[in-house]
């Protein structure tokens, strides 16, 4: 068991450039398998240069019969993973961000990276590539509030059937304010930040998980109405009103979390046409580590 420690040039992420699958019912494939798999459903050059995604810890000959999912790797999911005796952990957000000079025992990441590797569990992240990927976070979004005519709100230069956020319409035009109480028990919240007249009329929406309130400008010219996402600035909110759009801020950890969850239902069947012998499940106990009070 080791930890990859990746830099910019090594998009690769360690994967041994094999057969990208395996066919044949009762198969455990290994982890280099998965990462291969992984890589075809939001493939590691859509994500963004700052980030990093890909293998976290791990051994590439691993066999892997269980995946459990989590937005984020803490103690708390390594620890739910080996009560499960889950092999691989797949979260959202990366374990290992940018380069670390020591690995501390005390200190996250490393008391996470200590405790994985004492357990012979792998940890492997996909972020802003699932961002941009077709089927991945924002569609999901998209999908969970029923949005038609589906578009990306910001193409990928290189993929450009990919990007980041989604814009679409509502089925009916409805007031932003019952719009935006209905979808909280969609993101399973009960509290949201709104910016807007309640009356206002809502019907092209923009989504983005996590953090998009930089997409402001775009979702104006892109004639949404409101702009669902989280992590939103006074200055965007600011720049909001003044251009007449309506924001709603539902959470950096909630609009993924919800969307994470989605697409794990959505890797079970992709793995299962894969003939792989893989049960996923997901760590519904995870907490925002924000609490509203």
């Amino acid at each position: 068991m080791g930890v990859l420690f990746k830099t910019e040039k090594r998009r690769e992420s360690g994967v041994e450039q094999k057969n990208p699958g395996l066919s044949g019912m009762g198969i455990n494939p290994t982890l280099n398998d998965i990462l291969l798999f992984l890589n075809r459903i939001a493939p590691l050059p859509m994500a963004e240069d700052w980030d990093n995604p890909g293998l976290q810890v791990g051994d590439l000959s691993l066999k892997v019969r269980k995946i459990l999912t989590s937005l984020d790797p803490d103690l708390s999911v390594v620890r739910e993973a080996s009560a499960r005796k889950a092999e691989l952990i797949l979260t959202h957000h990366p374990l290992i961000f940018r380069s670390i000079s020591s690995v501390n025992r005390k200190i996250y990441p490393g008391d996470v990276i200590f405790e994985a590797c004492e357990a012979g569990i792998a940890i492997v992240a996909l972020h802003t590539n699932l961002d941009m990927a077709q089927g991945g976070i924002n569609d999901m979004l998209a999908s969970l509030f029923q949005l038609k005519n589906v578009e990306v709100l910001q193409k990928n230069p290189v993929h450009l059937l990919s990007g980041l956020g989604r814009i679409g319409d509502l089925p009916v035009s409805e007031p932003l304010f019952s719009f935006a109480q209905r979808i909280k028990p969609l993101l399973g919240t009960e509290l949201l930040a709104m910016s807007g007249s309640n009356d206002k009329r809502v019907k092209r929406v923009a989504v983005v998980g996590g953090s998009g309130g930089n997409l402001v400008p775009l979702a104006f010219e892109m004639n949404a109405d409101v702009l669902i996402t989280g992590d939103v600035s006074h200055h965007d909110a600011l720049r909001a009103r003044s251009l007449g759009l309506a924001l709603i801020d539902a959470g950096h950890f909630q609009t993924e979390k919800t969307a994470f969850a989605l697409f794990a239902n959505r890797l079970k069947e992709l793995i299962n046409q894969e003939g792989w012998d893989v049960v996923v499940e997901t760590y519904e106990e995870e907490r925002n580590p924000l609490q509203w009070i």
